[in-house]
């Protein structure tokens, strides 16, 4: 009998949310009922860009449509109270993207999908402020931290990278030539705190054509933290293997005779998904070698190696010569495990040898694949 047991280890990383206070400044405004800012890229068309153009992405996080018609994009730098307006006009549905093209740097990456609005303001990497607003006139705040929190116009404020004004605690993280600053929870969470509500990722620029996706009834909460935990387990693989017969014997014969097959069924239980391969090998007889073989069948789903094929006996090699393929399956076992019905005997008539009692020993051994 011959078991082969390897060790497999799984490793899963399991993510505990643990309920706890996170201390913030004042936020800037209340969180947007409806529309806010999803995503903003300032790398458009610079060296390594994904797409040719900066952009802006609103979505909808309410439950019904909103008229922007009159409403600008604005933006300003980091320190800035200068700012450059961009028209909307439409409507956002529940759910849906607005996409606002911007500049380009020159034209490197993809062509963004199909905008919503276009504009040529050219954001920078570095940092800025991006305002959604309800007006068509240029705001005038945005020099000093929370200098832009009374202006009733302004539907959402971003400051991110170096940005002076921001809402919350600190800004939202700096963008690069090849990431994109992205609000959580797909869109819908709004903690009116920038560098909690934002983190960087690759762009994934969408319009109003991009299917629509619902926050639920409520907006999420606006604290929490989290803390990982590794876990892991170690899993053993079923593979094992037994003989019909501990020992075979062919009793009594002489030179010139070919003993009758003895069965030695061999039962193989796997749970590897992959299938196994079932071999044999052997040592010589003592005191003299004798042609000992092998015959068999293969279970169901499963295949006889080359050298068994039509029910051949097929003699069984001694090391350093390779295994002899029994067979090969390419699944695991059934429950009960997979029977070859194999059988040992000679593979030619017994040579003529002095008289006596001569033994060997059979080696099955199952790999899983």
């Amino acid at each position: 009998m011959h078991i082969l047991s390897p060790r497999v280890l799984i490793s899963t990383l399991v993510t505990a949310l643990v309920a706890g206070a996170l201390l913030t400044a004042p936020a800037a405004r209340s969180a947007s009922a409806d529309v806010v800012v999803s995503q903003l890229c300032a790398g458009g068309g610079n060296s390594g860009a994904a797409f040719t153009n900066d952009f802006v992405e609103l979505f909808n996080r309410g439950g019904t449509a909103v008229d922007v018609g009159g409403w600008t994009i604005q933006y300003a730098s980091a320190a800035g109270s200068s700012w450059q307006t961009t028209a909307l006009s439409g409507s956002i549905a529940p759910g849906k993207r607005y996409l606002v093209q911007l500049a380009s740097a020159a034209a490197v990456g993809s062509a963004l999908p199909t905008p919503d609005a276009s504009g040529t303001t050219n954001l920078a990497n570095s940092g800025g402020k991006v305002a959604v607003v309800r007006a068509g006139t240029a705001l005038t705040c945005g020099a000093s931290a929370g200098s832009c929190a009374g202006d009733a116009q302004i539907v959402d404020l971003i400051g991110y990278g170096s940005a002076v004004d921001y809402e919350g605690a600190e800004a939202a993280p700096a963008l690069t030539n090849t990431t994109a600053d992205l609000r959580s929870g797909d869109g819908c969470t709004d903690t009116d705190n920038n560098s909690a509500d934002f983190a960087t990722a690759a762009p994934d620029p969408r319009n109003s054509s991009s299917p629509a996706a619902g926050c639920g009834s409520t907006p999420p909460p606006p604290s929490g933290a989290s803390q990982n935990a590794a876990v892991d387990i170690d899993i053993q693989p079923v593979l094992s293997i037994s003989l019909e017969r501990s020992s075979v014997s062919f009793g009594n014969a002489v030179a010139g005779d070919t003993p009758n097959a003895v069965s030695e069924h061999v039962t193989v239980v796997s749970s590897d998904a992959t299938g196994y391969a079932l071999t044999v090998h052997r040592s010589a007889f003592v005191p003299a070698d004798l042609p000992l073989g092998i015959a068999g069948t293969a279970p169901s789903g499963a295949q006889v190696g080359p050298g068994l094929n039509g029910g051949a006996m097929a003699g069984i090699p001694i090391p350093p010569a390779a295994d002899l393929v029994v067979g090969t399956t390419t699944a695991r076992s059934a429950g009960a495990g997979d029977v070859w019905a194999t059988s040992l005997g000679f593979a030619s008539p017994l040579p003529v040898v002095a008289p006596g009692r001569y033994t060997a020993t059979v080696t099955f051994t199952v790999i899983g694949r």
